[in-house]
């Protein structure tokens, strides 16, 4: 046969594949800066909380009238408590704001109205001096700080894992985390140590101002290196898209459009920060006022458990990235669940080993959390609403369960006479946040959604 006769099998045509997005290489030095900007701004937040939990009974009588000092305890909290209210609305600013036009921006006015809310209280006068205007200023000084505070956790957390590799992202988150415990123990060491050396009159006079009052210079620390910043790489190609005539993200696609993702950020957030709230802002006070335990010793026991859960954070991250984010948080709803029953008897049992035993159980536990929340709270929203959602979803669950944990807990002791009131409330918890991870999807290892793959670049190790 000849071989003009022969004709060659057409070839099918292939359809288009969509190319892959190129991978993130991350400088290590700025990578490292973005963490020192974050969790210092977080560690600012943290020691505002530290002082106000440490010197509550102190802040009572200076801004409350005399006369029941439960009463004044209450007010105390309730003022504590009030500023989680306002948070969710900050977060609703914020949040979709630090989508719009940058997460380094709204980080550098979050850090500016943060210290000067923490500031403020510092210099308010007395109840004895003005009246019913000092809880006033207090309560607003609070709320700027709630404010403030709706859009600093979220988006914090989302600047470092935007910045991080995807191998290293819990490892880096967790030293969000870190500055939270060195914030807090900064700020709760401070007094204790004012409470040792100062006369309970001199404290209640002046020596109280003075934790408060260091929030300014910390401010200005914090706003100069966030300014330094820049860009994370994920906004910067979402930017990129805007100028292409990508439509703005309204709030409601925020919310609606990212439902699901929300109701497990609220119930993950709901442990994390039921937990947290209660071992670092609630304890010294439970300690002190409800089982009359010395004063001083109770502020180092718990000091002494923070130091801990800073040494095991970031190796509890690092676990994160090799083991997965999902095992890590339901061990830790497994051992509150189990354990805050037994931990709280030991803390009930009033000597300093028991003490020491039973917040320190509580403490490693908290571990489990506050390593692993930084890298798998970002991971459930895709880039282009990642801060408004993260914002909304975490704000309103620290707002209704987290920052109200105080309030609750003294209030249910108080109407039940039950000791055991924050063993039961860890333990519901604990199970809304099993719940949640069970849902949740693994991120370990993995792209941010919406985001190219992210690389350590060279002398990352």
């Amino acid at each position: 046969m000849s071989t003009a006769s022969v004709v060659a099998p057409a070839s099918p045509v292939k359809a288009p594949t969509a190319k892959a997005p190129d991978p993130t290489v991350t400088d290590p030095a700025l990578v490292k800066r973005a963490v020192k900007a974050a969790a210092l701004g977080n560690a600012m937040e943290w020691f505002d909380f530290g002082v106000y939990s440490y010197i509550a009974v102190t802040l009572g009588k200076v801004f409350f009238p005399s006369g029941n000092p439960t009463a004044q305890l209450l007010s105390t909290f309730g003022a504590f408590a009030a500023a989680f209210l306002v948070r969710p609305l900050g977060g609703m600013v914020f949040g979709p704001l630090g989508d719009r036009v940058g997460r380094q921006k709204v980080l550098a006015l979050t850090m500016i109205m943060m210290a000067a809310g923490t500031f403020a209280i510092g210099l308010i006068p007395s109840y004895a001096t003005i009246g019913v205007g000092a809880p006033i200023l207090l309560l607003v000084a609070r709320l700027v700080q709630g404010f403030s505070t709706g859009g600093e956790y979220a988006g914090a957390s989302t600047f470092i894992a935007e910045y991080a590799p995807d191998k290293r992202r819990g490892f880096l988150g967790s030293w969000l985390e870190f500055g939270t415990l060195a914030g807090y123990i900064a700020g709760a060491g401070l007094v204790t140590i004012m409470t040792a050396l100062l006369s309970a009159d001199d404290l209640t006079s002046w020596g109280w101002r003075i934790p408060f009052l260091i929030a300014g210079p910390m401010g200005i620390i914090g706003l100069y290196l966030r300014l330094r910043l820049e860009e994370t790489p994920a906004f910067a190609a979402e930017a990129e898209k805007a100028e292409n005539n990508r439509p703005k993200t309204p709030l409601r696609e925020m919310v609606a459009g990212q439902w699901r993702a929300l109701l497990l950020c609220v119930g993950l957030v709901l442990v994390f920060n039921v937990t947290d709230y209660m071992l670092l802002s609630y304890m010294p006070s439970y300690l002190t006022g409800q089982l009359h335990y010395d004063e001083t010793h109770g502020l180092l026991v718990v000091l002494g458990v923070m130091a801990v859960m800073m040494i095991a954070q970031p190796f509890a991250g690092a676990l994160t990235d090799r083991v997965g984010r999902r095992p890590v948080i339901a061990t830790g709803c497994a051992g509150f669940l189990l354990l805050s029953v037994p931990a709280l008897l030991l803390i009930r049992d009033g000597s300093l080993l028991a003490v020491a035993l039973g917040m320190g159980a509580l403490g490693l536990l908290l571990v489990c959390f506050t390593a692993a929340m930084p890298s798998a709270l970002p991971a459930l929203f895709p880039t282009k609403v990642r801060y408004g959602s993260l914002s909304i979803g975490f704000n309103v669950s620290v707002s209704l369960f987290g920052g109200t944990t105080p309030l609750v807990v003294t209030a249910l002791i108080g109407a039940t006479g039950n000791m055991m009131m924050p063993a039961y409330y860890m333990m519901a918890a604990a199970v809304i946040g099993g719940f949640a991870v069970w849902r949740m999807t693994e991120s370990a290892g993995r792209p941010l959604p919406g985001s190219a793959p992210s690389v350590a670049g060279r002398h990352a190790e």
